[in-house]
């Protein structure tokens, strides 16, 4: 009867701990999707009425604010990270590193964008965090002119004052349909 005690105690603390990290991925993803879609919208004004140098701008200055306003309505750590930086302040940690290799494999056999999601809890310094990350992958020139700034043909006005804001840029060269990076969250347990 004890060992009965004990298998259903432990089998509650294992199936409380997976609801808890569905509940956490869930609120990752409607994070996630608030900050794309608000930085989306901050792109397209920006390219609108300016075009790529001018969403430039929205990327280097607007995007990080972003990120922070999101930061802290959620009480998570909300950022954007890649292999191939612009800016060096994204640089991803291993961890971050691990899944955007993971995310690049899926993605090169086939599988689609929508699906390029990670999460697990993990043991920092002793202490366990949620982390949460999801794919970005570059669309067709049609669908959103991310390639106009990280194509393999970027017009000249543009690159020029890419090579000026970022010195070191590596986020050039893309096709449409690869992982160009992610947004990663990450929230103390």
């Amino acid at each position: 009867m004890k060992m009965l005690v004990i298998t259903l105690l432990l089998f509650s603390l294992s199936f409380a701990a997976i609801a808890s990290e569905g509940s956490h991925t869930a609120e990752a993803k409607k994070i996630t999707g608030a900050f794309f879609e608000e930085l989306k919208d901050e792109l397209s004004k920006a390219l609108k009425s300016g075009g790529p140098v001018t969403a430039i701008s929205v990327c280097k200055s607007i995007a990080p604010d972003i990120a922070e306003k999101h930061s802290k309505s959620s009480g998570w750590d909300v950022a954007r990270t890649s292999r191939k930086l612009r800016n060096p302040n994204n640089a991803p940690d291993a961890w971050e590193t691990k899944v955007l290799l993971d995310f690049e494999e899926r993605r090169a056999t086939g599988e689609s964008a929508s699906t390029l999601v990670y999460s697990e809890v993990v043991e920092e310094g002793g202490e366990s965090y949620f982390r949460f990350m999801k794919g970005i992958v570059m669309p067709p020139l049609e669908k959103m002119p991310c390639l106009k700034c990280h194509g393999e043909t970027i017009e000249p006005e543009t690159a020029a004052i890419l090579d000026e804001l970022y010195p070191e840029d590596k986020a050039r060269g893309y096709k449409a349909g690869q992982v160009r990076g992610a947004f990663t969250l990450k929230k103390k347990l």
